[in-house]
């Protein structure tokens, strides 16, 4: 039997992921400007907050110039990024992308990469498809073959940021033959917990001679103690 609340069983060609009403869009407009609402958020780390730098960020800033995020990892967004990323409705992906804010002219998208072990089983990388729809809403190039996980990490769920560090020591490089030289990178990604994959990936990238290193992500995990 189905699961009509389950977004990759939803059948139908015109409606709204969220609402389930007909809609053109398959985010509408009213979900969006309910569930979707700019929120002002730390420039480094994009926690939501009145403040342009948390506390964490002076205090020990990612190597990343900027962060930014379209929502919180809260729903109906977590549901729907759950169902994309493990339940291959791949649909989403353009209607997600096209919350992401847009990145700077002239950047190049890198989607985060996933172990070859992790893509076999899943069959698709969620970051891949969200980089892919941003490129093309915002006609810039993106690299999917650049970066490489070279370690299948556990799972790091339950994972300081320093304990998800140490876990991510080693755990990516640049695929040989290509060069990040003098470019500005984004890296894009689904969610942002820690931003401890993010920033290995920023160091790796900075090593390797990129002259600036963002990240655009759809949603950005609240901090914990958050309300």
């Amino acid at each position: 039997m189905r699961n009509w609340l389950n977004p990759a069983q939803w059948p139908l060609p015109g409606g709204c992921w969220i609402c389930r009403d007909w809609s053109r869009e398959r985010l509408c407009g009213p979900c969006v400007e309910r569930f979707a609402a700019p929120r002002p958020r730390c420039l480094h780390c994009a926690l939501t907050l009145a403040t342009p730098a948390c506390a964490h960020c002076l205090r020990d800033p990612l190597p990343l110039h900027s962060v930014q995020a379209a929502v919180d990892f809260e729903p109906p967004w977590d549901t729907l990024l759950h169902a994309l990323k493990y339940e291959a409705a791949l649909g989403l992906a353009p209607a997600l992308a096209a919350l992401m804010p847009a990145p700077p002219p002239g950047s190049l998208l890198l989607p985060v990469p996933l172990h070859p072990t992790r893509l076999g089983e899943r069959g698709h990388n969620q970051s891949t498809l969200l980089a892919r729809e941003l490129a093309r809403r915002c006609a810039l190039p993106c690299a999917e073959r650049v970066l490489e996980r070279v370690i299948d990490t556990p799972t790091q769920t339950q994972l300081s940021r320093t304990e998800r560090m140490k876990n991510l020591r080693h755990a990516f490089a640049l695929a040989p033959g290509h060069s990040v030289q003098g470019r500005h990178c984004v890296l894009v990604d689904d969610v942002m917990t820690t931003g401890a994959t993010l920033a290995t990936l920023a160091r790796l990238l900075l090593a390797h001679g990129a002259v600036r290193v963002d990240a655009c992500v759809v949603a950005r995990t609240p901090e914990p103690d958050a309300p």
